[in-house]
């Protein structure tokens, strides 16, 4: 996981169309509470403006195509969805427990709640889940601040290259952190099919990396110094891998 900057403006359609459902659905729950926290009245989140094409671009773009959670390029093999980091229709303190309701339904079109993830980590690990260091902090309406809920997932707003780490391909946290433990099980940062990818693509880099440190160089050095250089930017498939390839010598 890295660092996500995204434009402070949301795009248009969030402005608008989705300020005017949060309004909607703020006082459909203040009339209807009972039925919301029960389950027997549910949200209908509108897709198409969280979803909106403009939305997905500007994430796209801030993202550099990349899944917020395991660093993957997206759009070359599917169309990637639009996760909603505190869920919004329902959460799950951990795996397989209860379902709490009615979820964070006031953050559905909310640009710091949006990002772009892969079809696996979104829907097959992440779903619901939202676990807290103290759940009884959850905040369960648009009248509650979630600023004082403690996550232990890592936001891709947050500066997730503190917390976690690479050994070769194998994600870590960092001095044993609950959060990057946490966040590295629940979204299967490990699995074994991106480990193996992770792991073909740290082996091209070593291989790159001892080209450009030859000594003395060959005609190649240059072009692999430049190769390792794009490789660690913000842009490239799991950059933050790779820079703790390149800052440990690899």
């Amino acid at each position: 996981m890295i660092k996500i900057d995204k434009l402070e403006l949301a795009p248009k359609k969030l402005r608008e169309d989705g300020k005017k459902k949060r309004r909607a659905n703020c006082i459909s729950y203040t009339r209807n509470r009972k039925k919301y926290d029960n389950g027997k009245k549910k949200f209908a989140f509108d897709s198409g403006i969280y979803g909106h094409k403009t939305v997905k671009q500007a994430l796209i773009k801030a993202q550099h195509d990349k899944c917020c959670f395991c660093e993957s390029k997206i759009t070359h093999i599917s169309y990637g969805d639009v996760e909603h980091f505190r869920p919004k229709a329902a959460v799950r303190q951990k795996s397989k427990g209860p379902l709490e309701r009615p979820g964070y339904y006031w953050l559905a079109y909310e640009w710091s709640n949006l990002f772009l993830s892969c079809q696996l980590c979104n829907q097959r690990y992440k779903e619901n889940l939202f676990p807290l260091k103290d759940p009884g902090k959850r905040a369960k309406s648009h009248k509650d601040n979630v600023k004082v809920e403690e996550s232990m997932f890592i936001s891709p707003a947050e500066e997730p290259e503190e917390l976690i780490a690479f050994r070769e391909e194998i994600a870590y946290a960092i001095d044993d952190d609950p959060r990057g433990k946490a966040t590295i099980k629940a979204l299967g940062l490990n699995r074994e099919n991106l480990a193996d990818m992770r792991k073909e693509y740290f082996d091209k880099l070593q291989f790159i990396y001892e080209v450009a440190n030859l000594n003395p160089p060959i005609k190649q050095s240059k072009n692999a110094r430049k190769f390792i250089s794009k490789a660690i930017e913000n842009s490239s498939q799991y950059a933050s891998m790779i820079r703790c390839g390149v800052n440990g010598g690899f």
